[in-house]
């Protein structure tokens, strides 16, 4: 039966798709928020659900709404909250609201701190090709299917990219923990989001919790490599399935890399680097219990083109190869910079990190980043001193940058055009790769004309 849904946020990534589906079945949306940017903001005109005005309106919050769906991040006293709590109305969180659609369904969770959208976009798209039927909600877009979240009514599975952040304002539980899930995958555990969990122990409290809310008859999944998720995996529970997974065996043939099969058989796939092959073992795994065979599974990887800004191509000539990736946390550094050595060992890798997250401007945090790069010939770190002003953080000097990193060759920017001009300066060395790491903007650098740049000059 159609309903009417309101969403406080509705401007964000993961909220507009969300809203765009369930209008797809038939329901009655409405929304507000305080900022929409793109491409939110032209697919909600598109369906017609473009707030009118930008801002908060309590007067769009009454009895006549059937839910209320509210972002992370709202406020705790967002007038519209307050006004849908005030009148008993329920009050979903996203993963609440996603729980509550596929009760009937089997619910398989990736978690993990790392490598989770490429995991569950590698079981999608497997899945897709072999005409599955599924629903499913990811983190972000991927090639060949139009939004980030698919609920129906008849999909029998439903595949979720779980994350361990909080699940809205007013529930500060990790999102994950609300899915239920009958197959959990957690792919690794590094410290992150280091303004909710302050500590290493309460951040991997938040996966043990996981692990231990399995249902009975469950099946976790977990990365054997991983020290503590081996600690999660043995842990006594003989109502569940443990799977434990490891790297999957490859070889590179000119910058080319191959999954090796039990027959011998060689796979070519367009990822690369050991958390790769540790991803691919992993959606692997799950396929095998979804009903989707090891030869299905072969059949399918090879035309997987990945996530975008996950180790992404931009640029390419002769003698030099551009890439960037969302890498911010030291784990996630640390295996982008090993993968792209890996893969080009003959060529002088220059690695770029911004740090601009919470967790990767404070400086209790910044000896994690120790080694991460080491793998290296050269080491850069970008700090936009304007997003630690907006987080309010006390400046980070250069020493400190340096003596947290350890790398024997790292320099430091504060100034993109300072840095733009080091990296120019650079095309003349010979073959190299340039391995661009954010989740932010390098303060606005335009990387895709830098990029173009750095690989069209060549003398």
């Amino acid at each position: 039966m159609p309903q009417s849904i309101h969403f406080i946020s509705i401007g964000g990534s993961a909220m507009h798709n969300l809203a765009l589906a369930l209008q797809q079945q038939g329901h009655s949306i409405t929304g507000s928020d305080e900022t929409i940017y793109e491409p939110s903001r032209t697919r909600l005109q598109q369906h017609n659900l473009l707030p009118a005005k930008i801002g908060w309106f309590p007067d769009k919050v009454n009895t006549d709404l059937d839910a209320v769906i509210v972002g992370m991040h709202v406020r705790k006293d967002n007038p519209e909250l307050a006004k849908a709590l005030e009148l008993g109305l329920p009050v979903y969180s996203y993963p609440e609201f996603i729980y509550q659609q596929s009760q009937q369904k089997q619910r398989v969770v990736i978690a993990g701190s790392h490598g989770k959208t490429t995991i569950a976009a590698m079981i999608l798209h497997v899945l897709k090709y072999h005409n599955r039927i599924f629903d499913y909600w990811i983190g972000d877009p991927i090639d060949d299917f139009d939004a980030t979240v698919r609920l129906s009514l008849t999909a029998p599975l439903i595949i979720i990219e779980g994350d361990e952040y909080a699940s809205s304002p007013i529930d500060s539980r990790p999102k994950f923990l609300h899915y239920k899930p009958h197959i959990a995958l957690i792919s690794g555990i590094a410290w992150d989001h280091i303004n909710l969990y302050p500590t290493w122990d309460e951040y991997v409290d938040q996966f043990e919790s996981l692990a231990e809310a399995m249902p009975k008859a469950g099946i976790l999944i977990f990365d054997e490599s991983d020290d503590m998720l081996d600690v999660i995996g043995q842990k006594e529970r003989d109502d569940i399935t443990k799977i434990p997974y490891f790297p999957h065996p490859s070889k590179i043939v000119n910058g080319q890399t191959y999954l090796i099969t039990k027959q011998a058989k060689q796979i070519p796939i367009q990822l690369f680097g050991q958390h790769n092959l540790k991803n691919v073992a992993g959606a692997m795994t799950v396929c095998d219990r979804i009903g989707i065979t090891e030869e299905q599974f072969y059949e399918a990887i090879p035309s997987f083109k990945g996530v975008s800004f996950r180790l992404e191509k931009i640029a390419e000539s002769a003698k030099r190869i551009v890439y960037r990736d969302l890498a911010h946390s030291p784990a996630k550094v640390e295996a982008a910079t090993e993968a792209v050595k890996q893969q080009f060992p003959s060529r002088k890798l220059i690695a770029i990190a911004e740090l601009h997250t919470f967790s990767s401007l404070n400086k209790d945090f910044l000896d994690q980043y120790n080694g991460t790069m080491n793998a290296a010939d050269e080491a850069v770190v970008f700090i936009d001193t304007k997003t630690l002003a907006n987080n309010h953080l006390s400046s980070i000097t250069t020493d400190e940058v340096k003596e947290a990193f350890d790398h024997k060759n790292l320099y430091v920017f504060t100034d993109v055009a300072a840095l733009q001009d080091y990296l120019r300066a650079k095309q003349h060395d010979g073959d190299q790769i340039f391995l661009l790491m954010s989740s932010g903007t390098f303060d606005g650098m335009n990387i895709k004309n830098l990029a173009d740049e750095l690989t069209h000059n060549e003398h």
